[in-house]
């Protein structure tokens, strides 16, 4: 049920390890320079462009949810690199991975892990299951029958795993990547609220233009050899410096955000609840949320403070699975997307 590629040694979280400066939550946030978060993303830019054609968007809200400690639900056709991102922003980071292939028949434990008897003796051994890993991807998580996709409900909000009434903590950067294909119905099981409040953001995965398939020929053709060695093995990936992870999540909580911007974040999710098209608007959950990714956005655009641009850059993919539509505005061809930029026009944006 799993696949996994080469486990390395887990990162230390000293920062004394790293060689990047990285100023402290008791540094004046004005002073906040960003250091660790601008090395980590050129390294991940530059070593990705190795392996993926295109796909910005995708990569950035996958470092994005990295940088919060959040989840992500890829959706898209087959064939588009979901999975091939998710792998190499393993490597990249140098953390462990699993991959589970979601089919109806997949049991809780196949995922969590089960206690079995020792051979030879009256002792029982916990077998950990895939979840146990530093990345997870699941793939096609629609195919998972109810009882285990809430099997997950706990690994993703508490990242723990309660078996046998014992409590086992999950690594520390446990995330979950989770692939859903739009298009095929049959045979699948729609996430309930529930489970799609845990996932951080939800990113659509499109179809790459025409010169950046030219660009995934090219980089297949390159990586062929008489060995076979597939393009992820032979783009050769350089993981970033231990430590710089973490020192790029620090910086990343640190940025400054005003009043008048909390009060914005506050208006468009609480708009979202009366909205006349939606039966259910986002949760507080989702503000927190939309806050913390707004943070990482302004992060990449290598801003130490909040401005209302990265809070509606953050607003689609952050709440686009936390809505419901109304029947009737579903006939009427509308998406969350729509709804959710008339949410945008609807509320005044801080001038201050």
């Amino acid at each position: 049920m799993t696949e996994e590629f080469e486990q390395p040694i887990h990162q230390e979280e000293n920062m004394a390890e790293t060689k990047v400066e990285v100023e402290t939550s008791d540094a004046p946030v004005a002073e906040l320079q960003l250091h660790a978060t601008r090395e980590m993303l050129a390294h991940a830019r530059t070593q990705l462009s190795r392996v993926i054609a295109g796909q910005t968007s995708v990569i950035d809200e996958a470092l994005m949810a990295l940088l919060c400690q959040g989840h992500v639900l890829l959706e898209g056709v087959p064939g588009i690199a979901k999975t091939l991102i998710v792998k190499s922003v393993g490597r990249l980071l140098g953390l462990s991975f699993h991959r589970v292939q979601a089919t109806p028949d997949l049991m809780p434990a196949d995922i969590l892990g089960t206690t079995i008897l020792v051979q030879g003796s009256s002792t029982f051994t916990f077998h950990a299951g895939a979840v146990f890993t530093d990345l997870l991807l699941v793939d096609e998580i629609n195919r998972m029958p109810p009882r285990t996709q809430s099997a997950l409900l706990e690994c993703m909000e508490e990242r723990q795993v309660t078996t046998d009434g014992v409590v086992r903590p999950l690594p520390e950067n446990f995330t979950v990547f989770a692939t859903q294909n739009p298009i095929d119905f049959e045979g699948t099981y729609p996430l309930p609220e529930a489970q799609l409040d845990r996932f951080l953001l939800k990113t659509r995965v499109d179809y790459p233009s025409e010169s950046e398939e030219r660009q995934v020929l090219e980089l297949h053709l390159q990586a062929a050899s008489p060995t076979g060695s597939p393009l992820l093995d032979a783009a050769h990936i350089v993981p970033i410096p231990p430590g710089l992870l973490a020192a790029a999540r620090r910086e990343v909580h640190a940025i400054r955000i005003e009043p008048e911007l909390l009060t914005y974040i506050l208006s468009l999710v609480r708009r979202t609840r009366e909205w006349p098209t939606l039966t259910l608007g986002a949760s507080p959950r989702a503000a927190i949320s939309l806050m913390r990714v707004a943070q990482a956005v302004a992060a990449l655009e290598e801003r130490n403070y909040l401005v209302p641009d990265d809070v509606k850059r953050a607003l689609k993919p952050v709440l686009r699975h936390r809505v419901r539509l109304k029947p009737e505005a579903e006939l009427e061809g509308f998406d969350a997307d729509r709804i959710l930029s008339d949410v945008v026009a609807a509320v005044p944006v801080p001038r201050a």
